[in-house]
């Protein structure tokens, strides 16, 4: 979690220990990127899916800015949602080095509304990579520089 209003912070801890099937208790510190909201990070383990569930069970709050990972394992691809205020959720499929893979369809798509005029193919291709996202939270990511650092993922 990149940033949470301090009344936000059970809820928070309550969505996610319902996904997880356990108690947890993050450690909350201050974000310095947007003074008085707050900042946690958890690694868990669980099966397939879980990734989607978490972000699903956080995306309602509008004020909570986030992020959660899954690797890749043999049985699938791996995954990371981004979520930010202004921009909603954002998902996307990552390959075993991390790289987003980006369907066919969804290419295809952008450059037939390029091809139209309407749109830009880069600021499409952009979206696609989720390069909004990257840009409005990578202040968030960093300002908990001395904080320890561990990443939302999925090991299996």
């Amino acid at each position: 979690m990149h940033s949470a209003p301090r009344a936000l912070c059970p809820h928070v801890e309550w969505a996610v220990a319902g996904v997880l099937g356990a108690r947890l208790s993050l450690d909350w510190i201050r974000q310095p990127a947007s003074p008085g909201t707050w900042r946690a990070e958890l690694s868990w383990q669980a099966d397939s899916g879980t990734a989607s569930k978490l972000a699903s069970a956080l995306r309602g709050w509008h004020l909570l800015r986030f992020e959660v990972t899954a690797e890749p394992s043999a049985n699938a691809e791996g995954e990371r949602y981004s979520s930010t205020p202004d921009l909603g959720i954002f998902h996307a499929v990552t390959g075993l080095h991390g790289d987003i893979l980006i369907p066919e369809d969804r290419l295809r798509a952008a450059l037939a509304r390029a091809r139209r005029g309407e749109a830009d193919l880069e600021a499409e291709v952009a979206k696609l990579l989720g390069k909004p996202w990257d840009d409005e939270l990578e202040p968030f990511r960093y300002a908990g520089e001395g904080a320890p650092v561990r990443w939302l993922h999925q090991v299996v």
